[in-house]
């Protein structure tokens, strides 16, 4: 195989993931407090033989996240929560804390705030965040107290990433942060009775769909000219 069939299926190779990223997207684009994913395309040149001209491939194995606010929607729940600026909500995951933006939460059997999922919500300073069975009406204020008939409870904390770049995709609203977050100080404001749509914009994603489907199939029409072009030549070779 020659180096423009290398090139070509290094692109068919990045084409794929990014229609599985689109495709990804498209399936949650209601699903509350999605981000949007793409990924980033890179180029690496190769120096060949001296005298050679050097190879150039492709590759898109960066997952690019876009933390866009999205539209709210209000539900009147009163453990639905909704983050109007930058920042988290922090709960607990299998092996480290991680941060989201989907804030349907729930009290378990045991009194703590859960999401639909079982994960525990941390507070501002990292422990469950609790609420009494025998607690009254609860009131979640902007800057995330919680109080139970005007009696604080706790502090719902709102966190961000030391390095957003460092953001990696768990399993659909979640995210591992390796390299550690910060509180967010100013900024944003936690709103009850509400929750945060996905950012997906579904006319957008299926139209970069047909475009990722169009540039699949031309990188596919060169390789099959390609293979009919070296079968014909071997052939008059071997006459």
């Amino acid at each position: 195989m020659d180096s423009a069939s290398y090139t070509t299926l290094t692109r068919q190779s990045g084409l794929m993931a990014e229609m599985r990223a689109v495709a990804n997207n498209i399936a949650n684009a209601s699903t509350t407090g999605y981000r949007r994913e793409g990924v980033i395309f890179a180029e690496f040149v190769q120096a060949l033989a001296p005298g050679d001209p050097s190879l150039s491939m492709a590759s898109a194995s960066v997952r690019d996240t876009r933390l866009d606010q999205a539209p709210l929607t209000q539900t009147g729940g009163t453990f639905d929560l909704a983050i109007e600026g930058e920042g988290f909500f922090m709960v607990e995951g299998p092996e480290a804390p991680m941060l989201t933006r989907a804030g349907a939460f729930t009290p378990s059997a045991e009194g703590d705030l859960v999401t639909l999922d079982g994960h525990r919500l941390l507070d501002a300073g990292g422990a469950p965040v609790f609420v009494p069975a025998d607690a009254g009406a609860i009131a979640i204020a902007p800057d995330g107290t919680m109080s139970a008939d005007g009696q604080p409870l706790s502090e719902i904390g709102l966190w961000r990433p030391l390095d957003p770049t460092d953001m990696r995709h768990r399993d659909g609203v979640r995210f591992e942060v390796p390299g550690g977050a910060e509180p967010v100080i100013e900024g944003a404001v936690i709103l009850q009775g509400y929750v945060e749509n996905s950012n997906v914009d579904p006319i957008g994603e299926i139209a970069r769909m047909i475009e990722i489907q169009r540039a699949y199939e031309q990188g596919q029409s060169f390789l099959e000219r390609e293979d009919e072009r070296i079968r014909s030549m071997i052939q008059t070779l071997v006459k």
